[in-house]
């Protein structure tokens, strides 16, 4: 799908606030609500815009520390890649993961209450998922950017 100039717009501020009504946007944008609203439904089935989520505060439900666990496998063959892949999915402390290429195989996005917490999730739940050669995290200190939105 091409996007044009107002399906960038529309994007931007779909971005900022998922929330915001077709009749705002049509305000803002100078363009029907009709008009807005099939934008927005094509987007939506070309899977330009695959959902609409809740950002939760971390701090606010008591899960503030966040680590960045790079992760080794003992080998790379099709079946461990796929089990792994399979396995850390299913983790709940697990934000995001990503297969990667240079020293580690993936880097996982990690969130707990606390050290304590994420040493609990550690030893019980990720070095107990085979095929896992080694660890290394990286305890976050401060974020400095951290964004939903893709610039278009």
């Amino acid at each position: 799908m091409i996007l044009d100039e107002i399906d960038k717009k529309i994007l931007q501020k779909l971005q900022i606030d998922s929330k915001i009504t077709n009749k705002m946007l049509s305000s803002e944008l100078n363009l029907s609500v009709t008009a807005i609203f099939e934008r927005i439904k094509k987007l939506e089935r070309n899977m330009v815009i695959s959902s609409y989520v809740a950002l939760v505060e971390p701090a606010e439900v008591d899960k503030s520390f966040m680590v960045f666990c790079q992760i080794k496998l003992v080998q790379h063959t099709k079946a461990y890649v796929i089990k792994f892949e399979k396995e850390v999915a299913q983790l709940n402390e697990v934000l995001e993961c990503y297969h990667v290429s240079g020293e580690y195989d993936y880097i996982l996005k990690v969130l707990v209450k606390d050290m304590e917490a994420y040493r609990e999730f550690l030893l019980n739940k990720l070095t107990s998922l085979e095929h896992i050669g080694s660890t290394q995290s990286t305890f976050l200190i401060s974020s400095v950017k951290s964004t939903t939105a893709i610039a278009l």
